[in-house]
Protein backbone atom coordinates (compact mmCIF):
# COMPACT_ATOMS: atom_id res chain seq x y z
CA UNK A 1 0.00 0.00 0.00
CA UNK A 2 1.19 3.45 -0.83
CA UNK A 3 2.61 5.00 2.24
CA UNK A 4 0.66 7.62 2.64
CA UNK A 5 -2.52 5.56 2.65
CA UNK A 6 -3.85 3.00 5.92
CA UNK A 7 -4.99 -0.43 5.92
CA UNK A 8 -7.69 0.94 7.96
CA UNK A 9 -8.84 3.70 5.21
CA UNK A 10 -9.11 0.71 2.78
CA UNK A 11 -11.15 -1.57 5.32
CA UNK A 12 -13.25 1.33 5.80
CA UNK A 13 -14.33 1.82 2.04
CA UNK A 14 -14.14 -1.48 0.87
CA UNK A 15 -17.19 -2.05 3.93
CA UNK A 16 -18.93 1.07 3.28
CA UNK A 17 -19.19 -0.94 -0.49
CA UNK A 18 -20.16 -4.00 0.82
CA UNK A 19 -22.80 -2.09 2.70
CA UNK A 20 -24.29 0.25 0.25
CA UNK A 21 -24.83 -3.03 -2.11
CA UNK A 22 -26.05 -5.30 0.71
CA UNK A 23 -28.99 -2.50 1.45
CA UNK A 24 -29.90 -1.46 -1.97
CA UNK A 25 -29.71 -5.35 -3.96
CA UNK A 26 -29.15 -4.49 -8.11
CA UNK A 27 -28.83 -6.86 -10.85
CA UNK A 28 -25.99 -4.41 -12.30
CA UNK A 29 -24.47 -5.28 -8.47
CA UNK A 30 -23.76 -8.60 -7.73
CA UNK A 31 -21.97 -10.18 -4.31
CA UNK A 32 -20.43 -13.75 -5.08
CA UNK A 33 -19.31 -15.87 -2.39
CA UNK A 34 -17.08 -18.93 -2.37
CA UNK A 35 -17.29 -21.35 0.09
CA UNK A 36 -15.20 -23.93 1.48
CA UNK A 37 -16.43 -27.98 1.80
CA UNK A 38 -18.26 -27.09 4.18
CA UNK A 39 -20.31 -24.35 3.25
CA UNK A 40 -18.12 -21.96 5.46
CA UNK A 41 -17.64 -18.58 3.18
CA UNK A 42 -13.69 -18.00 2.22
CA UNK A 43 -14.15 -15.25 0.04
CA UNK A 44 -16.30 -13.03 -1.62
CA UNK A 45 -16.61 -10.79 -5.06
CA UNK A 46 -18.36 -7.38 -5.62
CA UNK A 47 -18.70 -6.67 -9.07
CA UNK A 48 -20.47 -3.27 -10.40
CA UNK A 49 -21.61 -1.98 -14.08
CA UNK A 50 -19.32 0.85 -14.63
CA UNK A 51 -19.49 2.97 -18.16
CA UNK A 52 -16.48 3.06 -19.91
CA UNK A 53 -14.83 6.84 -20.08
CA UNK A 54 -13.65 6.21 -23.95
CA UNK A 55 -16.62 4.66 -25.20
CA UNK A 56 -19.14 5.37 -22.85
CA UNK A 57 -20.24 1.71 -22.87
CA UNK A 58 -21.49 -0.16 -19.82
CA UNK A 59 -18.70 -2.65 -18.58
CA UNK A 60 -18.71 -5.04 -15.41
CA UNK A 61 -16.00 -3.85 -12.70
CA UNK A 62 -14.49 -5.88 -9.99
CA UNK A 63 -15.26 -3.25 -6.71
CA UNK A 64 -14.31 -5.45 -3.95
CA UNK A 65 -12.11 -8.57 -4.27
CA UNK A 66 -11.41 -10.19 -0.89
CA UNK A 67 -10.23 -13.99 0.02
CA UNK A 68 -9.90 -15.28 3.70
CA UNK A 69 -5.86 -15.47 4.74
CA UNK A 70 -6.10 -19.00 5.28
CA UNK A 71 -7.65 -19.70 1.97
CA UNK A 72 -4.94 -17.39 0.16
CA UNK A 73 -2.76 -19.41 -2.73
CA UNK A 74 -5.99 -22.17 -3.07
CA UNK A 75 -7.56 -20.83 -6.23
CA UNK A 76 -10.42 -19.22 -4.29
CA UNK A 77 -9.35 -15.62 -5.72
CA UNK A 78 -9.31 -17.06 -9.34
CA UNK A 79 -12.53 -19.51 -9.11
CA UNK A 80 -14.08 -15.47 -7.79
CA UNK A 81 -12.47 -13.87 -10.82
CA UNK A 82 -13.76 -17.04 -13.42
CA UNK A 83 -17.20 -16.40 -11.62
CA UNK A 84 -16.75 -12.19 -12.04
CA UNK A 85 -16.10 -12.89 -15.66
CA UNK A 86 -18.71 -15.62 -16.35
CA UNK A 87 -21.22 -13.09 -14.99
CA UNK A 88 -19.45 -10.11 -17.57
CA UNK A 89 -19.84 -12.27 -20.46
CA UNK A 90 -23.39 -13.29 -19.73
CA UNK A 91 -24.47 -9.68 -19.75
CA UNK A 92 -22.69 -8.86 -23.02
CA UNK A 93 -19.97 -6.79 -21.24
CA UNK A 94 -16.89 -6.35 -23.83
CA UNK A 95 -14.46 -6.48 -20.69
CA UNK A 96 -13.87 -6.11 -17.57
CA UNK A 97 -11.84 -3.97 -14.86
CA UNK A 98 -10.01 -4.01 -11.07
CA UNK A 99 -8.30 -1.37 -9.68
CA UNK A 100 -5.05 -2.79 -7.33
CA UNK A 101 -2.60 -1.10 -5.61
CA UNK A 102 0.91 -0.91 -7.78
CA UNK A 103 2.87 -2.52 -4.58
CA UNK A 104 0.55 -5.26 -4.50
CA UNK A 105 2.79 -7.96 -6.49
CA UNK A 106 1.11 -10.83 -5.31
CA UNK A 107 -2.74 -9.88 -6.70
CA UNK A 108 -1.11 -8.03 -9.24
CA UNK A 109 0.56 -11.94 -10.31
CA UNK A 110 -2.59 -13.65 -10.29
CA UNK A 111 -4.87 -10.65 -12.22
CA UNK A 112 -2.15 -10.86 -14.91
CA UNK A 113 -2.30 -14.76 -14.97
CA UNK A 114 -5.50 -15.15 -15.68
CA UNK A 115 -5.87 -12.18 -18.42
CA UNK A 116 -5.79 -8.87 -17.03
CA UNK A 117 -3.41 -6.54 -17.80
CA UNK A 118 -3.05 -2.79 -17.08
CA UNK A 119 -4.31 0.09 -19.37
CA UNK A 120 -3.83 3.17 -17.82
CA UNK A 121 -1.96 4.25 -14.74
CA UNK A 122 -3.48 6.67 -11.82
CA UNK A 123 -1.33 9.15 -10.40
CA UNK A 124 -1.37 10.21 -7.20
CA UNK A 125 0.10 13.45 -5.22
CA UNK A 126 -0.30 13.66 -1.87
CA UNK A 127 -1.36 17.37 -0.99
CA UNK A 128 -0.42 16.97 2.82
CA UNK A 129 3.47 15.47 2.39
CA UNK A 130 6.40 17.49 1.02
CA UNK A 131 7.57 17.35 -2.38
CA UNK A 132 11.06 17.29 -3.65
CA UNK A 133 11.88 18.65 -6.60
Amino acid sequence: MPNWRTGGQVIDAERATVARALEAPSPDTPLFVAEDNEGRPVGFALLETHQDYFTGRSHAHVSVLVVSGTMEGRGVGRLLLATAEAWARDRGHPFITLNVFAQNTRARALYERVGFGPETLRYVKPLDQPHDR
